[in-house]
């Protein structure tokens, strides 16, 4: 009999030469993040409102049981509400948190494709604003020819904030 072999998954957190990213729309801008934390990709499909949510939040979904928030990833950035187009796609992502994992909907104008990106491509995010908050962006790529914002997931869906929001808080209060 053959011997059992463990095989370890990549620490997420732990630096990489390269790395796998999902590419995708949201109005003229193309976005990046990392494909370790991603489930699946749906249709946008039927969403339920919750009231008493921030904007961004465009209420749940059931996935196979699961309740699942979605949030609308144009109007977290602080930008209009995305309209709901045929290409318009959910993507389930797990984040983690102090509470635990938690999967949450992205929703995004439209999915691009999965690029492999080395380390050394990515410079750190511009100090000064590029529309969106400086601590949502992890970096930006350079991929054929056109700059790709490189979105660190963890703090633009951070749970703790986002309920923080829907409380009518400060967000500067969960991040610390």
């Amino acid at each position: 009999m053959g011997a059992l072999v463990k095989t370890e998954q990549p620490d997420p957190a732990a630096p990489r030469d390269e790395a796998q990213y999902l590419t995708f729309v949201l109005g003229e801008e193309m976005f990046a993040m990392d494909i370790l934390g991603i489930k699946e990709i749906i249709q946008y499909g039927h969403v339920t409102g919750v009231p008493m949510m921030p904007t961004f939040v465009r209420g749940v979904i059931n996935l196979r049981g699961a309740v699942v928030p979605v949030v609308d990833l144009a109007a977290r950035f602080g930008r209009p509400v995305a309209k709901v187009t045929r290409r318009s796609c959910i993507v389930i992502l797990e984040t983690r948190s102090e509470q635990g994992a938690q999967d949450v909907g992205v929703l995004v104008d439209a999915v691009s494709a999965v690029l492999t990106i080395p380390a050394a491509e990515i410079e750190p995010p511009p100090s000064f604003g590029g529309g969106i908050r400086a601590d949502f962006i992890g970096g930006m790529a350079k991929v054929e020819g056109r700059f790709v914002i490189v979105l660190n997931v963890d703090r633009v869906l951070s749970v703790e904030e986002m309920a923080l929001l829907s409380r009518g808080g400060d967000p500067g209060e969960a991040a610390s």
